[in-house]
């Protein structure tokens, strides 16, 4: 008895040994992505693990990985290019820094096909990757100022709250919003243009921080009790639904009763329930599991050399008190 036990416990660590060695054999698709602290980000790795189960038996694995905090910018280019060393088979990147990931990516000058997800490169630098798979940052900026202009027709005083100073993605939210709000295009700042007129001391920047979110968005309140409409251009401060909650209430009856509006990105679970709770009156979300799941199947276009489109969108999810579609239920 004793002997067939063994003979079984064998086997299986035989087993257990020939896949992971059949896993260590398998070419890596690597997501690269800002931080693994943003629950956004988790979205686009749950993706990435479902495609790894609908094809078990592929030659490739899908790796997702980047720095453990959003900030560390210079941690995300370290292992981007600690990657490209190692030699996976292609790379999604997802640049918190934008200039910084380009500069690294013109010196290493990778052999293997490179992509971004979620965040591009600056247009100067777009010829550094072969496509970009994910949201159009300047179609969420517009929808975004369309739905504030609903419920602002006549204009408002307007804070925008953005994330990495550096992060293309979210300049173009930035760019669509003000372009949209003032009718033309290229537009650094509202001054007026339509009625809106962005508020002393905004646009602030979030550093992709949850707890720095909220508290600008309090100090904000503070600083301009007659404010008429604020942007979360991305959904940091919602990221951390209790914090958000706090500030929220003590603008509830201004958003009550329309004096302040609150239009903010992306419709994780955490957003769409401050949303049912009347803490936001749009929300404009992205699709980041659409981008995991669809990474990899790009990165193996281009590996094999298929002809891929630039840019691939995945498209958006408008919520609205008119309308709460998506957010009703998730």
């Amino acid at each position: 008895m004793r002997k067939t036990a063994l003979l079984v416990a064998g086997a299986a660590l035989l087993a257990l040994a020939a896949g992971a060695a059949q896993a260590q054999d398998k070419k890596t698709l690597a997501i690269v992505v800002k931080g693994l602290d943003n629950p956004f980000f988790e979205q686009i790795n749950l993706g990435c693990q479902q495609w790894n189960k609908d094809h078990a038996d592929s030659e490739y694995t899908c790796m997702y990985t980047g720095p453990a905090s959003s900030t560390d910018e210079a941690g995300e280019v370290q292992i981007v290019n600690d990657l490209l060393t190692k030699g996976v088979a292609a790379i999604a990147i997802s640049p918190s820094n934008a200039p910084a990931m380009a500069n690294m990516l013109k010196t290493a000058a990778p052999t293997i096909p490179v992509m971004t997800v979620d965040a591009d490169l600056n247009p100067e630098d777009k010829a550094l990757r072969k496509t970009y798979l994910g949201t159009d940052n300047y179609l969420m900026g517009v929808k975004m100022a369309e739905e504030a202009m609903k419920l602002k027709p006549q204009g408002a005083t307007v804070c925008l709250q953005l994330g990495n100073v550096s992060a293309a993605n979210i300049a173009a939210r930035a760019q669509g919003f003000r372009d949209t709000a003032a009718g033309a295009k290229n537009v650094d700042k509202l001054t007026g243009q339509n009625g809106w007129t962005e508020v002393e001391g905004c646009p602030v920047f979030t550093n992709d921080q949850s707890d720095l979110a909220n508290q600008q968005m309090a100090d904000v309140f503070t600083a301009h009790p007659d404010l008429g409409a604020f942007i979360l251009v991305g959904g940091w401060a919602q990221f951390a639904p209790q914090a958000y909650a706090q500030v929220t209430d003590q603008v509830m009856p201004k958003l009550k009763s329309g004096d302040l509006i609150i239009i903010a990105g992306d419709t994780l679970p955490p957003q769409t329930q401050a949303f049912r709770e009347g803490r936001s009156n749009a929300q404009i979300g992205q699709r980041p599991y659409e981008m995991g799941l669809k990474a990899p199947d790009v990165m193996i276009q281009l590996i094999n050399g298929e002809k891929v489109d630039d840019p691939l969108y995945t498209g958006l999810d408008v919520c609205t008190t008119a309308d709460p579609g998506f957010c009703k239920d998730n």
